[in-house]
């Protein structure tokens, strides 16, 4: 076992620093960039304040967050999609490869966002940073949903639209059982944070589940296997 670990140890590290560069070419800078000054804007909007107070520290973070996400939301787009069905390396090591690129500029990004907001004004790390987690998770498996279901070369559009519109719908949840953006201090605060962890593991499964070849092309695969087994006529 040791010595099957060694060998596609081997043939996956050439292969992974041959596919940075052209995966990095490919990413949606144009949206990332967008989206994340967005979002550090409105994380600074409590320094315009004398003595801001935590609500409105959590209010613009989770709308940095959300407009975080929406930049994510484009980052399986690709307009090469369909010129690269062929080659060698599979979609999903691909996509997988564009999470590892943008997950440590996201760290920073959050990282930048919590510090713009001021002490006095900071809501508690550990929560809004599980909120942001949950929304990134979210916009990135709904894109990735939307390219498998679909081969669309860029789903962004959709998947934005479909991430603000599940974000508006659960604003207006009721918080005492279903919602997830409760107010600082709520008695229902502790819970609506395991809804928002159980909503990250959901959401990371589905883009585990999503990542790889477009369902299009896999059924056409397992039709034609069906097809060889049992041919018409009998």
């Amino acid at each position: 076992m040791r010595g099957v670990s060694t060998a596609m140890s081997a043939r996956t590290y050439p292969l992974v620093r041959a596919l940075l560069r052209p995966v990095a070419r490919t990413l949606p800078r144009r949206a990332l960039v967008t989206a994340g000054t967005l979002g550090l804007l409105f994380a600074a909007v409590p320094r315009l304040y004398d003595r801001p107070d935590a609500a409105l520290g959590l209010t613009v973070l989770r709308t940095a967050a959300l407009a975080f996400a929406l930049g994510v939301a484009f980052l399986c787009d690709d307009p090469a999609r369909h010129t690269t069905a062929t080659v060698p390396t599979r979609r999903v090591v691909r996509g997988a490869l564009r999470v590892a690129l943008l997950a440590p500029c996201a760290v920073l990004w959050w990282t930048a966002a919590l510090l713009l907001v001021p002490p006095g004004a900071r809501p508690p790390a550990g929560a809004v940073t599980l909120e942001a987690a949950s929304l990134t998770m979210l916009a990135l498996a709904t894109a990735t949903a939307a390219a498998w279901l679909r081969d669309d070369p860029e789903p962004g559009r959709r998947a934005a639209a479909a991430l603000l519109t599940l974000t508006m719908a659960t604003a207006l949840l009721p918080s005492e059982r279903w919602g997830l953006f409760v107010p600082l201090g709520s008695p229902h605060w502790d819970a609506a944070h395991q809804r928002w962890a159980t909503l990250l593991a959901v959401a990371a499964l589905c883009w585990a589940c999503c990542v790889g070849e477009a369902f299009r092309a896999a059924g056409r695969w397992s039709r034609g296997r069906f097809a060889l087994r049992f041919p018409s006529g009998r």
